[in-house]
């Protein structure tokens, strides 16, 4: 079971919970209900003995009264009473009819003849209720006392008290052995429960993961694959179709764009063309022009003029040639020509060309091997040298630092000048094709060194402070020895 980020719970976890959960509850409430239902028979077999007890001893008195005539009950011989009660098991007493004690089988130490029944029995049958009277005796040892009229020639002549203590022992210790056999039942259950549910989870999930993964893996640069799982729930098969059609119109939609980009880019490139070739075109129209203007048939021939005019039309013919040579780098993207290099001495050798004194360089390594295009790699180095320099305003004496490192797995070159740094407005279009803040050139080489790096699996970075100077970052693969 994977669990997801953010401290969300995946779907077959909360499944897995939510099972055994189920289980968990369902087994209290079958214990609870167990428990109450123990109770509750227990309960009315009491009441049904107790009942059953005192409807035989009352049979058994009267059927004694009406033999023996007794006109009294204070006339019943106690070993009469003795032997009741050991026929039937359960002591009693008899009561007048206003609350005196007459017999009992108890061990009392109550004087006979003394009232001891509550007002509240005695009101309950003068009331004239001939059913039976029974409280709950929670101070005695007696559960249940029941107290019942006794009759003599269909007249009440005395009340008879039979205590009962409610012995539920023996079906405690049933109901303790039942539920420690539930118990076991139930911690099985909860085994099989948590195998069960941990497979059933990731039964259920399991096509839900393949779809999300595909979903990750989508992207809108390369050809996605369709999802086909057999066997899948109805609503996955929904979310199946919705995402096959999802990349049936994402291809398409990609097609689209594709397309539009690349009319969008070669408008912007006409554009960009047909602007910078005007800029000399114009200056050689005029120049020629005037040397129509200037220049007669009849007139010797000025070497001084001819020599200007030349040296104008080569001069704005190198500038075009210039600007063909931009557009022609920045279309022919590196191939991926890799050859091992040593990163120090290329740099050494892109330096070489400036031969300036401003310029620091600085390496932890005489040898950093990488596998990198060597013409590349100098045409990188010479470009982001040149802007340093370009960078620097001529009222500063220019300090440029150049580093070489390397990490455990990457090469590390930084160029850091004291220019005049980048402006907040301009540092997101700084790697645009066409972006320039000068007055001259296309703009486009930091467009180029960012498309040379991403080639060879590397990255182009810059920290820049206004009027304090900028470092630029670059940072690719090295070779592992």
């Amino acid at each position: 079971m994977k669990i997801f980020n953010n401290n969300k719970t995946s779907l077959s976890s909360r499944i897995f919970y939510y099972m055994i959960l189920l289980v968990v509850v369902a087994s209290i409430l079958i214990a609870a209900v167990t428990i109450l239902q123990f109770n509750k028979q227990s309960r009315d077999y009491h009441e049904e003995r107790l009942e059953r007890k005192e409807s035989h001893l009352i049979l058994n008195l009267n059927y004694f009264i009406e033999e023996a005539m007794i006109d009294n009950l204070i006339n019943l011989p106690q070993d009469k009473i003795n032997e009741i009660t050991d026929i039937h098991e359960i002591p009693f007493e008899i009561y007048s009819l206003q609350g005196q004690l007459l017999k009992t089988s108890l061990d009392s130490k109550l004087a006979m003849n003394d009232i001891i029944l509550s007002p509240e029995i005695l009101l309950f049958f003068k009331q004239g209720n001939n059913t039976r009277y029974v409280e709950n005796n929670d101070e005695s040892k007696y559960s249940k006392s029941s107290y019942n009229l006794i009759y003599s020639k269909n007249q009440p002549v005395g009340i008879m008290h039979m205590p009962y203590f409610m012995d539920d022992s023996l079906s405690k210790k049933e109901l303790k052995a039942f539920l420690m056999n539930l118990g076991i039942v139930y911690v099985n259950m909860l085994l099989i429960a948590f195998v069960l549910a941990y497979f059933l989870s990731n039964y259920i999930t399991k096509s839900l993961t393949r779809i999300s993964q595909k979903i990750k893996a989508t992207t809108l640069n390369k050809q996605n694959a369709k999802i086909d799982i057999d066997r899948t729930p109805k609503e996955v098969s929904i979310l199946i179709d919705s995402y096959n059609t999802m990349i049936d119109d994402l291809e398409e939609s990609a097609v689209k764009l594709a397309k539009s980009e690349r009319e969008t880019a070669w408008r912007e490139m006409a554009k960009q063309v047909a602007h910078e070739i005007k800029n000399p075109l114009t200056p050689m129209r005029l120049s020629i022009q005037s040397f129509q203007k200037n220049y007669s048939s009849d007139d010797k021939l000025d070497k001084t003029k001819l020599k200007d005019f030349s040296n104008s039309l080569i001069e704005q013919i190198d500038t075009m040639s210039s600007i063909a040579t931009a557009f022609s780098d920045f279309a022919n993207m590196p191939e991926q020509k890799k050859e091992l290099l040593n990163v120090t001495e290329v740099v050494q050798i892109a330096l070489d060309i400036f031969n300036k004194d401003y310029i620091e360089y600085s390496v932890e390594e005489k040898e950093i091997l990488t596998l990198f295009d060597r013409t590349q790699l100098i045409r990188v180095i010479t470009n982001l040298i040149n802007n340093a320099i370009q960078a620097i305003p001529e009222n500063r004496s220019p300090i440029i630092k150049i580093s070489v490192a390397s990490t455990k797995r990457n090469v590390v070159i930084n160029i850091e000048d004291n220019g005049n740094g980048i402006s907040e407005k301009n540092r997101n279009k700084i790697f645009e094709p066409s972006f320039t803040t000068k007055s001259s050139g296309m703009g486009l080489g930091l467009s180029m060194i960012q498309s040379i790096m991403l080639a060879y699996n590397g990255s182009i970075t810059f920290k820049t402070k206004e009027n304090q100077g900028t470092i630029f970052k670059m940072v690719f693969p090295k070779k592992i020895k």
